[in-house]
């Protein structure tokens, strides 16, 4: 093939989205030039926070994109969801330095997808080559601790590995719709005392008196969304965190992306009293940001998961991926699913101990998943739960 070039370009909005929208998986709400533009632009993904953006591009000699890879060097670990602040402490603690780090993710996003965006073809595996041995120089040039891949695509993973990436494995809780019909349909899989469980949950809420509305990002005007966005925020404030993204930046995501946000919404009378903010593509929904500003029984199943899996079954959607971590999803009918990321570590001494850990770890992982899944509330033989253990 012709020669290819890759370059690194400082803002998302750099690249033309119309090389984004060719590049990317259709309808895609995060990997488009709008969700990274618009979270760069708001300082979500900006120096601010810690992110300075090195999106590697590969092009052919005529100028053609031909291949993207979202990328950032990284001042911290807040929002990439690799999970080594661990490992930033071992280096501290035998004097060497581990931020800045490069890498490739979706900001602030636990989602699984293509992290080396190229179109299919022949030409494919020598692009997505080409974008991995840059990744690897620039860590060396800028003497960098390490590049981190976060959550990549399954095909992708054996790629990085083979060159000389270690792999770290993780579980998250999904819900894959099993022909299921409707949401009783759903209930019928169930085990009858799992199943009144769930129904007496969503009782709870029902006679609560509080409104649950269902709207997408283009239906929310910007002067709505101050209010939602503080029912957001106490999340983080309730534990000390910083909420990255602002009214403005919501509001942005919502006017832009439209049906690809969709937000669930309590209230009471008129008042929202907890939201839970989520996004979608043409087969799954990503659930994100829950908040809430009181304490009601049984709200936040009612408003992360059961209403996510009721809009997913009006509207064909196949998956739901409510967010990382939350053991509670079991009994709630979302399945033990492995996820991965793959690390670059410059430092030989380093990379073979990180390397054990995760070799160690890795056991204990699959362990876990396996176990959570005897814990699932469906009846014998009603799911063939396999789990990828690579």
């Amino acid at each position: 093939m012709p020669p290819i070039s890759i370059t690194a370009v400082s803002a998302a909005r750099e690249i033309e989205s119309g090389d984004w929208a060719r590049l990317s998986p259709g309808q895609h709400p995060f990997l488009n030039a709008d969700f990274f533009g618009i979270l760069e632009d708001h300082e979500t993904a900006g120096p601010a926070c810690g992110w300075l953006a090195n999106h590697l591009l590969a092009s052919g000699e005529n100028g053609a994109v031909l291949g993207i890879a979202p990328t950032y060097v990284k001042l911290n670990s807040h929002g990439d969801f690799v999970r080594d602040w661990s490992w930033a402490a071992a280096y501290e603690q035998l004097g060497k330095t581990y931020y800045p780090k490069l890498l490739t993710a979706v900001p602030h996003t636990p989602a699984k997808g293509p992290r080396l965006l190229v179109a299919a073809g022949e030409d494919a595996p020598a692009i997505q080559q080409s974008l991995i041995e840059t990744g690897q120089e620039m860590v060396a040039a800028n003497q960098l601790s390490s590049w981190h891949i976060a959550l990549p695509a399954d095909d992708e993973v054996e790629l990085f590995r083979t060159n000389g990436f270690l792999v770290s494995h993780d579980v998250q809780f999904q819900w894959r719709d099993r022909g299921f019909g409707d949401f009783d349909g759903f209930l019928g899989a169930f085990s009858a005392e799992r199943r009144r469980k769930v129904r007496a949950e969503r009782r709870k809420v029902s006679e609560s008196g509080l409104q649950i509305e269902v709207r997408h990002g283009n239906e929310i005007t910007p002067d709505e969304w101050p209010e939602l966005h503080q029912l957001y925020a106490a999340t983080f404030d309730k534990f000390g965190n910083y909420a990255a993204f602002s009214p403005a930046c919501f509001a942005e995501l919502g006017s832009t992306l439209g049906r690809r946000m969709v937000v669930f919404i309590a209230r009471d009378a008129t008042k929202p009293v907890a939201i839970s903010i989520c996004f979608r593509s043409d087969d799954t929904l990503y659930g994100r940001y829950w908040g809430t500003s009181g304490q009601y029984h049984s709200l936040h199943f009612e408003l992360c998961f059961y209403q996510g899996i009721a809009y997913c079954l009006r509207e064909g959607l196949s998956t739901f991926e409510p967010g990382a971590g939350g053991e509670h999803k079991v009994a709630r009918g979302f399945e033990p699913t492995i996820v991965r990321s793959c690390h670059w570590i410059a430092d030989d001494r380093m990379r073979q101990l990180i390397g054990q850990h995760l070799s160690r770890q890795q056991g204990g992982i699959l362990s876990y998943a396996d176990e959570a899944a005897t814990h699932l509330p469906y009846r014998n033989s009603e799911v063939d739960l396999k789990l990828d253990a690579r």
